[in-house]
């Protein structure tokens, strides 16, 4: 009897958690539907919450370090305290809005390169091992998204890679640790003045707020710098027939500039430019990293995924 409950307490013959998810496809402003199953271990077991949360791989970068963890950014409770009797099964619906700023991690139904997301859930039992399970989530961009992506394309730009950048953009609202950089080689007939674009997008229920940081060529006598450019667009220019002009147009006014804004997470200060443009790794304000609300403050939870970090996000099959 006494090694049947120490084996409870390391979870064996304890409940288990499977989430199911209804689409795993959504958008930045929609919601997340599905139900949480649970089912009853060997004993009665009392279950003090059910949490849902949307967790990313975040680059993180210090004092002359920089490395990926796992972060949290958005959770909800679906369930407070219940008690589970022997196999006993319960179906938990949940609707999980998805926050505006969510980072895309498709486009056109192809995953991008560097991007990945979990909705993890949790599932805490008083005197025993919480149970925990994590599915995988597309998040597709909204229309006005499209349009500006598409522009890229048709202007030539060649998709390298996206990341997340822990820290906040200057002069940017934002209410995630973290920004997202798409980055891109530069077309053909901008690769004399720039070699690389990251463009970022900052999305809020009014619109969205465009950075460009345009990594500028050097010239014979000058070294290479980067280049700024911020813009907002309201989601209902979408239907917008000129987008191909109006992205030529931000890449030409911003690589006119001359700006270097580099301040980057943990190193303290600002940098300071020109002009309207404002930068994204150079418009990160290094001590202003604080999360409000249900986000947890920078905290890294990689011990709740399996495998390597680099290999495998732990995702269920």
């Amino acid at each position: 009897m006494v090694f049947k409950k120490m084996m409870s307490a390391f979870g064996v013959g304890g409940p288990s958690v499977d989430t199911v998810l209804t689409n795993p496809n959504t958008r930045p402003g929609l919601t997340l539907e599905g139900q949480v199953n649970l089912l009853g271990g060997d004993a009665s077991a009392n279950i003090e919450q059910v949490v849902l949360s949307l967790v990313t791989r975040v680059e993180i970068e210090g004092h002359d370090t920089e490395y990926a963890g796992i972060m949290e950014f958005h959770r909800m409770v679906v369930s407070g305290p219940l008690q589970l009797s022997p196999k006993q099964q319960l179906a938990i619906p949940f609707q999980l809005p998805v926050p505006w700023e969510t980072p895309i991690t498709d486009v056109y139904g192809q995953r991008l390169r560097g991007m990945t997301m979990g909705l993890r859930t949790e599932l805490a039992v008083a005197r025993a091992v919480d149970k925990s399970d994590l599915d995988q989530v597309a998040v597709h961009p909204l229309p006005v998204h499209e349009r500006i992506l598409d522009a890229f394309h048709q202007l030539g730009f060649r998709f390298k890679n996206a990341d997340l950048e822990r820290g906040r953009i200057h002069g940017v609202q934002q209410t995630l640790p973290f920004y997202q950089e798409i980055e891109f080689f530069a077309a053909p007939q901008y690769a004399q003045t720039i070699t690389e674009v990251e463009l970022t997008f900052v999305t809020s229920q009014r619109g969205v707020d465009v950075v460009l940081e345009c990594d500028k060529r050097g010239g014979f006598l000058s070294a290479g710098h980067d280049v700024f450019g911020r813009y907002h667009v309201p989601h209902t220019d979408a239907d917008r027939p000129d987008w191909v002009q109006i992205v030529d147009g931000w890449l030409r006014e911003t690589t006119s500039r001359y700006g270097s804004l580099r301040a980057s997470y943990g190193h303290g200060g600002h940098g300071h430019g020109h002009g309207r443009g404002s930068g994204i790794g150079g418009m990160v304000a290094a001590g202003a990293l604080g999360v409000a609300g249900g986000m947890l403050a920078g905290e890294l939870i990689e011990d709740a995924f399996e495998g390597d970090l680099g290999e495998d996000f732990g995702f269920d099959e």
